[in-house]
């Protein structure tokens, strides 16, 4: 499939820059950091998106959703980028509705589906335990107890966590890893927010004695380690889909100050130096949108080689976001270290999504190892 949008995809993205820029600016962003909100987002932009029909994208017309598949959702993922915009989006719309659609029986998808594509309900995986990500590491445990489980353990960094009404939870089933659908106000479930450094929100959660019946075990029992790669593939290319659309206005903001900063009586963009590093990093944001494009066709199409291109392509937009993001501050010059300019935000936003579901080193590594190397 060639690496460019067709018209609808073009109408479908030009919609939500236009909508996120006026309903969601990054400004949306430091208000919600200076009042504290709970929730880490707006509830009338959610309203708004589900209007829009973003929260059902994803979700089959069956379901009464869109339909309109991963390259959809990416697009709309990539303006949020641009804009910080602080939403369940990603957590819910992408990787739980990807989780049902892969492991999720018709019973669960029928119940669940429609009332997260109209945004009245919100899924979040929880499968990292440590400090860092590592989805093989699983101490969390469901123990068969008389026709049902019961779920001892805890998960950390699970996003948007805090306002799930439902999490898709890994534990160890005696044979090997399974999957749940747990609903947040289940007996024995403790989940404590944490606010992170982007002004987006995460949460810790501990399971007690959770008691779920069999309704709940999401896919088979004791495999559910191939699907979660896969839910985790979509994530990462999700994440990736964001952090190129943070690139690319963190370049773009940084371009203008260029023309207009002036030192020496002359626009500093006129300085060959600087220039060249504005060059490269619009070279290396080029290569970035074409990778984030193919992994999301490839979503769409189910190609094989599917792991591969979402390590590949979180590596590379990390480093590009990365360098984006450094690149911004160094060159908007001290101005950029004070919270006067919004510069510094996409720096904070860079660092949260670089580390989600596997920093570019994981994913370097992960790369290699599929490669047989």
């Amino acid at each position: 499939m060639a690496l460019v949008l067709n018209d609808e995809q073009l109408m479908l993205r030009d919609a939500a820059r236009h909508f996120l820029s006026e309903q969601a600016p990054v400004s949306q962003l430091r208000e919600l950091r200076d009042t504290g909100n709970e929730d880490g987002f707006s509830r009338e932009l959610w309203s708004g998106m589900a209007e829009m029909g973003w929260t059902g994208i994803l979700v089959p017309e069956e379901h009464g959703g869109l339909g309109y598949g991963f390259t959809g959702i990416g697009l709309i993922l990539e303006e949020c980028g641009r804009t910080l915009t602080a939403s369940p989006l990603h957590a819910s719309s992408l990787v739980g509705v990807a989780a049902l659609l892969l492991a999720g029986s018709s019973d669960q998808r029928s119940k669940l589906l429609p009332a997260v594509a109209a945004g009245e309900h919100l899924l979040a995986l929880a499968c990292d335990e440590g400090p860092i990500h590592d989805p093989l590491r699983v101490n969390c445990r469901a123990e068969a107890d008389t026709g049902a489980w019961a779920i001892n353990g805890s998960k950390t960094a699970v996003v948007d966590g805090h306002i799930a009404d439902s999490l898709i939870v890994s534990a160890l089933t005696g044979g090997g890893v399974s999957l749940f659908l747990v609903p947040a106000n289940t007996s024995g479930v403790t989940v404590n927010r944490v606010a992170v450094l982007d002004t987006h929100v995460m949460a810790t959660v501990e399971f007690k004695q959770v008691q779920l019946g069999e309704e709940h075990l999401l896919g088979e029992k004791d495999s559910a380690q191939g699907t979660l790669d896969s839910i985790l593939d979509v994530a990462r290319i999700g994440a990736a889909a964001e952090m190129l659309g943070l690139a690319q206005e963190a370049f773009e903001r940084t371009v203008e100050y260029l023309k207009q900063r002036k030192q020496f009586g002359v626009p500093i963009g006129s300085f060959q130096a600087l220039q060249h590093r504005a060059a490269q990093l619009f070279g290396e944001i080029e290569l970035c949108k074409s990778l984030v494009l193919k992994s999301l066709h490839a979503l769409d199409d189910g190609e094989d080689d599917l792991a591969e291109l979402a390590s590949l392509t979180k590596a590379k937009t990390g480093e590009t976001a990365r360098l984006a993001t450094a690149e911004a501050i160094q060159m908007h010059g001290g101005i950029g270290m004070t919270d006067d300019f919004d510069i510094g935000f996409f720096l904070k936003r860079y660092r949260i999504l670089e580390n989600l579901y596997g920093d570019s080193n994981f994913h370097l590594d992960r790369f290699a190892r599929l490669r047989g190397y």
